[in-house]
């Protein structure tokens, strides 16, 4: 009997994340249908895909012009908020691809309607991850990771029990800037933070992965996602970013999980779990041809963003929402070229010194928290780059 198609709504349709996802669900016709798109401001593209998709839903943070309007109307599309969407009846799974606090509410909201939801938004597990996997017991969810190193840690742990974990390995890049010295550090450029040397993503999360704080993020995601303890949660560096993560058990058993590095390998796999689609988005891994394979251990002494995200899980209570609020504000800061690359963890730092935290947060507070780390890190004074 023929399988009804997977109604796919993306949150973050315009973004890296939502395009690679679209390409994905335009190479299995009649595996899904996208029946939502949500964007940022980047109402051209949104039209475009509204054009191509036609789907039910549609949302932008952004006003409406002729272009989209003319799209929705061909395609029958209703204009729906995300959280709306994340919630709507005919929607199987939703894809958060949403940068920054964005994503919370809908992650939640699906959540708490026993939704899956296939996460790629670091922030959402980061500033409220108590709050997320409590929706997702309460409310009979689950979370599909899509980052790469938590979909390795995923597929690891099929078959596997919870407890038995006795490490999880993420392994780094270590970004653009990995054999830089502190004197090189001190000069990046924009640009040159922009150009990392695997993947290829937005402008926020290529900057974190080049300071290693979307390494320690990530850390803070695996101890939501996976119930673990953030002892239990280490970085080593891998250059070749083919071994994606790995877990050591208690009889001291390794799994990895290798693949090339593209990102719509694990965006299939969290759409179609527990389904593997015979239909590969991206070449085989040819292990001859890569040859060898690479791992060390990170320096926290010219990367000390990856020590502050992961104190800051370790802290718990609103300073993991505390950090990534400050992070996005000095990230900001150093691409519209007011900070040096190498002020970004000195705001992130003097905000977290600033913050007093709340343990059990509601959302209210982790909000309340977001809002004043940011303009807390606003106003950290740092000497503007020559």
């Amino acid at each position: 009997m023929e399988q009804a198609p997977i109604r796919v709504a993306v949150l973050g349709s315009t973004g890296s994340i939502g395009r690679q996802a679209l390409d994905v669900i335009s190479q299995l016709p009649g595996r899904f249908q996208v029946v939502a798109l949500a964007a940022g401001r980047n109402t051209a593209e949104l039209a475009r895909q509204v054009a191509a998709f036609k789907p039910a839903y549609a949302w932008a943070d952004a006003p409406r012009d002729s272009a989209l309007d003319s799209a929705l109307e061909a395609a029958g599309a209703r204009w729906l908020d995300m959280d709306a969407i994340a919630v709507a009846a005919d929607v199987d799974i939703l894809l958060v691809g949403t940068a920054g606090a964005a994503g919370l509410t809908p992650t939640l909201a699906a959540l708490n309607a026993g939704r899956p939801v296939a996460i790629a938004n670091k922030e959402v597990l980061v500033m409220a991850g108590h709050l997320v996997r409590r929706a997702m017991l309460s409310g009979g969810g689950s979370l599909r990771p899509v980052d790469s190193e938590h979909s390795a840690i995923w597929q690891c742990l099929w078959g596997e029990e919870d407890h038995e974990i006795r490490r999880i390995l993420l392994t780094a890049s270590g970004g653009a800037f990995r054999d830089f010295d502190q004197r090189a550090l001190d000069a990046v450029t924009p640009a040159q933070a922009l150009d990392h040397p695997t993947w290829k993503m937005g402008a926020k999360i290529t900057v974190d992965s080049a300071s290693l704080m979307n390494k320690g993020m990530e850390t803070i995601e695996a101890m939501w996602l996976f119930g673990v303890p953030m002892e239990k949660v280490e970085v080593v560096l891998h250059r070749e970013s083919i071994v994606h993560s790995l877990v050591e058990f208690s009889d001291g058993s390794v799994k990895a999980q290798l693949g090339v590095p593209d990102m719509r390998l694990p965006i299939q796999c969290a759409l179609a779990y527990p389904e593997r689609m015979p239909v590969p988005p991206a070449p085989p891994l040819d292990l001859a041809t890569v040859g060898a394979l690479h791992f060390g251990a990170p320096d926290l002494s010219r990367f000390p963003c990856l020590a502050l995200a992961m104190e800051a899980g370790r802290r718990g209570g609103t300073y993991p929402a505390a950090m990534a609020a400050a992070d996005e504000v000095a990230v900001a800061r150093f691409l519209a070229g007011e900070v040096r690359f190498t002020d970004i963890p000195r705001i992130i730092e003097s905000a977290m010194e600033r913050h007093t935290s709340t343990a059990e947060p509601d959302l209210e507070t982790v909000l309340a928290a977001d809002a004043s780390a940011r303009e807390a890190a606003a106003t950290v004074s740092v000497r503007v780059p020559a």
